[in-house]
C-alpha cells in the first residue's frame, strides 16, 4: 500500500480533531491570496497610490510575525487553543465582511493587521497540535495541513475575479490613450494629477466596483470553519455548558500516550521543534551552549535565513503584485483574465509541494535548494526577454510557482541537517521568511510607484540573483563547518585514545595481580 496502514488508523482515531485543524488553515489561506489579484480595485475604493496601498501588505505581514509569536501562549491547554483557533477563524470572517466598508487606506491597514494577528494565531497553534497528536508521525499530516494554504490561497482569487473591475477606477468611456496617459502620470507620482484623476472619477460617478460582493461572499464560505471549531469543543465538552474539566490534549490522546513511554524528558523539546520552528526565537539566542561555537556555525544561521528573506520576498511580492504588473502598459491584459494569474501562481505552489514529497526521498535537499534557485532565476530572466508576451507571463508564472514552491522546505531540511537538527535553526528562517514577505511587498510596491511597472520583474531578478550568491556563501560556509567537526571529532579520538589505553593496561595489571595471588 502506498499509505501505512498505521498511519491510516492514526488519522481514524483522531479525524475530527486533524480535519479541523485543517479547515483552519484554509481559512489562513483564503486570507492570505485575495489582496493581489483585487489591490488596484482597493485602491480605487481607499483613494491611494498604489505606494500607499502597499502598507496594508506589510501591516498584514508585521502582525502575523506577532501572532505566530504570541500564539504559543494558548497552546497549554486543548480549551485554550481551540477557543484561540474560534476566535481567529470568526475574525477572518469579520475582516472580509468589513473590508468594502473601509473607505480609507489607515482602516484597510487596521483590518489586515487585526487579520494578520488571527493568521498568526492559526498558524502557531494549527502546528502544535497536530504535532501533539501525532508526534513522530506528524510529517504527513503537516505536508497535508499546508496544502490547504494553497487550496485556500487559489480559491481566494477565483472568487474575486468575477467581480474585479476591467478598467480600475478608470474612466470607463476613455479611449485607451486617456488610459494610459492617466496611468503612466499615477506612476510618475505626481500629487495634482492623481488628485485631479481621483476626483473626477468619484465626482463623475463613472466607476462603480463590484468587489465587494467577493469579500461578502469569502466571508460566507469561511464561516463553516467557526462552526467547526466550535463543534469539536462541543464533542470534548469544553464550552461553558459542560463543567467537565479541560484536559490536555498530550494526556488525552493515546497515540501521544504512545510516543511519550520513554521519552517524558524531551517531550517539549520536541513539541516545539516539530511544530515548524515556532519556539522562542529570543531563548535560542540566549543559550549559553552557544559560547565558543565556530563562525560557521552563525554564519549558517545568518545565510540560510537571509535566502529565505530573499526567496520568499519574491513569494510575496509576485503574489501581490503579478495581478498590477499584468494590467498595466505594456501588457495590458484585460483585468478579469489577470485575475487568474495569482490562482496559477498559487496552485503551481500547491502542487509543488506536494511533487517536493517523493522528490527529497531520491534526491538530497542541497540539489534540489541548487535546482530551484536556479529555476527561479532562469525564469524571471526569460519573463524579462518576453516582456511583452501575455502567453508567456503565464507560463512563466506556473514555472515561478513550481520553482520557489519547495525552497522553503528544502531550506529548513538542509540547515538542521547541516546543525544536527537542534531547532533553533527552523525558528531563525521561519522568522527570517516572514520578515522577506513583509519587506519586500513594501519594497516593490514603492519601486513599481515611482519607476514603472516594468521594474517588477527586475525586482525579481536581483532578489533572485542576491538569494543565489548567498546560498553559494551558504555551500562554502557549510563546508567549513564540516571541517571543524572533522577536526573536533578527531581531536576527541586522541584524546579518548590514551585513555583508553590506560584502562586497558591497568586492566591487564589487575589481572596479573590475580594470577600471581
Amino acid at each position: 500500500m502506498f499509505v501505512d496502514e498505521r498511519i491510516v488508523t492514526l488519522f481514524k482515531r483522531n479525524a475530527h480533531h486533524t480535519l479541523t485543524y485543517w479547515s483552519v488553515f484554509f481559512s489562513f489561506g483564503l486570507c492570505i491570496a485575495f489582496l493581489g489579484p483585487t489591490i488596484l480595485d482597493l485602491q480605487c475604493q481607499t483613494g491611494s497610490t498604489l505606494s500607499q496601498i502597499t502598507w496594508v501588505f506589510f501591516a498584514q505581514q508585521f502582525c502575523l510575525l506577532i501572532g505566530s509569536s504570541v500564539g504559543g501562549v494558548f497552546k497549554r491547554t486543548l480549551l485554550s487553543a481551540l477557543a484561540a483557533l474560534f476566535v481567529s477563524a470568526l475574525v477572518i470572517s469579520i475582516i472580509f465582511a468589513i473590508i468594502p466598508a473601509c473607505t480609507n487606506v489607515l482602516l484597510l491597514a487596521i483590518a489586515m493587521a487585526v487579520s494578520g494577528l488571527a493568521m498568526g494565531i492559526i498558524d502557531t497553534i494549527a502546528n502544535i497540535q497536530l504535532v501533539t497528536i501525532y508526534q513522530k508521525d506528524s510529517a504527513v499530516f503537516l505536508q497535508a495541513l499546508h496544502f490547504f494554504i494553497g487550496f485556500g490561497a487559489l480559491v481566494s482569487p477565483l472568487i474575486a475575479d468575477p467581480f474585479l473591475s476591467e478598467t480600475g477606477c478608470g474612466n470607463h468611456t476613455a479611449n485607451g490613450t486617456e488610459l494610459m496617459h492617466h496611468f503612466r502620470s499615477m506612476l510618475r507620482n505626481s500629487p495634482t494629477l492623481e488628485h485631479n484623476i481621483t476626483q473626477s472619477h468619484h465626482e463623475g460617478g463613472q466607476w462603480e466596483s463590484t468587489v465587494h460582493y467577493a469579500f461578502w461572499i469569502m466571508a460566507v464560505i469561511n464561516l463553516p470553519v467557526p462552526i467547526a471549531v466550535l463543534f469539536l469543543m462541543y464533542r470534548e465538552q469544553l464550552l461553558p455548558c459542560f463543567p467537565s474539566g479541560t484536559p490536555r490534549l498530550m494526556d488525552k490522546d493515546e497515540l501521544a500516550m504512545e510516543n511519550q513511554q520513554g521519552a517524558e524528558g524531551p517531550a517539549e523539546e520536541q513539541e516545539e521543534h516539530q511544530a515548524g520552528g515556532h519556539g522562542d526565537i529570543f531563548s535560542c539566542c540566549q543559550n549559553d551552549n552557544l559560547r565558543g561555537l565556530p563562525v560557521s556555525f552563525f554564519m549558517i544561521h545568518i545565510l540560510g535565513g537571509m535566502v529565505l528573506f530573499m526567496t520568499d520576498g519574491i513569494v510575496g511580492a509576485y503574489a501581490g503584485f503579478v495581478y498590477t504588473y499584468a494590467v498595466t502598459p505594456p501588457m495590458s491584459i484585460p483585468h478579469k483574465t489577470a485575475g487568474y494569474l495569482a490562482s496559477i501562481f498559487w496552485a503551481t505552489i500547491t502542487v509543488g509541494r506536494l511533487l517536493s514529497i517523493p522528490l527529497s526521498y531520491r534526491f538530497q535537499p542541497v540539489r534540489l535548494l541548487l535546482f530551484n534557485l536556479a529555476g527561479a532565476i532562469v525564469t524571471v530572466l526569460m519573463l524579462l526577454i518576453f516582456y511583452t508576451s501575455s502567453t508567456f507571463l503565464f507560463v512563466g508564472t506556473a514555472l515561478c510557482g513550481l520553482f520557489l514552491s519547495s525552497i522553503f522546505p528544502c531550506m529548513l531540511a538542509y540547515t538542521e541537517d547541516i546543525l544536527d537538527y537542534q531547532g533553533c535553526a527552523t525558528s531563525v528562517l521561519v522568522t527570517s521568511a516572514g520578515m522577506g514577505e513583509m519587506v519586500m511587498q513594501v519594497l516593490v510596491g514603492s519601486i513599481i510607484q515611482t519607476k514603472g511597472s516594468y521594474s517588477f520583474l527586475l525586482c525579481g531578478m536581483i532578489i533572485a540573483c542576491i538569494g543565489f550568491i548567498l546560498f553559494i556563501g551558504l555551500l562554502l560556509f557549510h563546508r567549513m563547518h564540516r571541517n571543524y567537526l572533522t577536526g573536533t571529532s578527531k581531536k576527541s579520538a586522541m584524546v579518548e585514545e590514551p585513555a583508553a589505553e590506560q584502562n586497558g593496561s591497568a586492566r591487564t595489571e589487575e589481572k596479573e595481580d590475580k594470577e600471581a595471588s
